[in-house]
């Protein structure tokens, strides 16, 4: 099988992989301490934990804070639920944010998501009509998981400045992939879209934001902010992956722009969807009229592709953010995505486009 579905999940790399055996301990093992018990079993899980989150703070803005998550959601519903202020976003952010709206609306603020221009990128005029000084906060994402467009973000960041708004980043597409820099309050990011595993992402807290009001109560761990027992095994895999990112960075986006090439020349003929260059070229997303995408799906079962963003597949609904784009329903359903990456070859490429476009010929394309 080859897999190009990079946007939805990746590969657990190697090194991630030997750092969490190691935590996940047995019975004749010292490693399966609770790392917020006192004793030296204890002691040993927490240093891997603190390892580990130094380790995933490396490759974000420096003097920030790094609190574990079960994942990007979590962190992305602490901020919009637990901050003060009215709530801006954008049309094409991830269901994460904008299913936040029914709670942020239940406790009395507005909630308001704005439109993208045509090629994806967020609306910096539609954003600048739509501050007030009852803003409290802006979400946008760096990197869009459906499209790969990349966000405007230090225009935004300033423009929420202007009426002293803070500024939430998704970046789950980005991190680990490019430099994330921005000057943002409150940034989210996921193990498993960088090669560390599933079930644990984080919430980077700027040196002058202020801590967001906590989703879960009990035993105070992680700065009083996300109470619950953390996993050695998990952190430590994401540290790992998040130092084996750091040290290839550079390659993967070598690599991955090589890529992007091979698949753009591959589909020349067909409409790429969103920006072509404002972009992380590790995603390609193109349509084709008259396209049937659960035929072209069945007929190419070998190849591990998208319809559209992971978290709506099978729904049988049009992609909001194509649709945010200006697609019509009919435009947004002939849309496949391709997700590639660190571990994707060449050969990989060629392959699945050759198996792709010869299915879609099969259908008078």
């Amino acid at each position: 099988m080859i897999y190009l579905d990079y946007q939805a999940t990746t590969p657990l790399a190697r090194e991630a992989r030997e750092a969490m055996l190691r935590w996940l301990g047995g019975p004749d093992s010292d490693t399966f301490g609770n790392p917020h018990s006192p004793h030296r079993m204890g002691r040993m899980a927490a240093a891997a934990v603190e390892t580990a989150r130094e380790r995933v703070a490396a490759l974000l803005p420096q003097d920030g804070k790094v609190i574990f998550t079960s994942g990007a959601t979590e962190a992305l519903n602490m901020v919009l639920q637990g901050t003060p202020g009215d709530v801006i976003t954008f049309a094409t952010e991830h269901a994460a944010v904008l299913d936040c709206a029914r709670v942020v609306e239940a406790q009395g603020r507005r909630f308001t998501v704005l439109p993208v221009v045509p090629d994806g990128r967020a609306d910096l005029g539609a954003l600048q009509a739509a501050i007030t000084p009852q803003t409290g906060l802006i979400a946008v994402m760096a990197i869009n998981n459906e499209i790969g467009v990349r966000n405007p973000l230090a225009p935004v960041v300033e423009l929420a400045r202007q009426v002293g708004a803070r500024v939430l980043v998704d970046a789950v597409q980005a991190y680990g992939r490019v430099p994330v820099e921005v000057a943002a309050d409150y940034i989210a990011i996921s193990a498993h879209k960088m090669h560390g595993p599933k079930g644990i992402g984080a919430l980077w807290i700027g040196p002058d934001a202020s801590p967001p009001a906590p989703l879960l109560w009990g035993g105070g761990q992680e700065a009083s902010l996300r109470s619950g027992t953390l996993s050695p095994a998990l952190c430590a895999g994401f540290g790992a992956a998040a130092q084996v990112a750091e040290e290839r960075m550079v390659d993967d986006m070598f690599h991955v722009k090589h890529l992007w090439n091979i698949a753009r020349e591959a589909f020349a003929a067909w409409e790429l969807n969103g920006s072509a260059e404002h972009r992380w070229h590790g995603n390609l997303n193109v349509r084709h009229d008259g396209l049937d995408i659960a035929r072209l799906m069945s007929d190419c079962r070998t190849v591990m592709f998208s319809a559209g963003s992971a978290c709506a597949s099978g729904s049988g609904r049009p992609s909001h953010v194509l649709r945010a784009i200006g697609l019509s329903d009919a435009e947004a359903k002939s849309s496949i995505r391709l997700g590639f990456g660190r571990y994707t070859t060449a050969q990989d490429v060629e392959t699945a486009a050759a198996a792709i476009l010869s299915a879609a010929k099969e259908q008078g394309l």
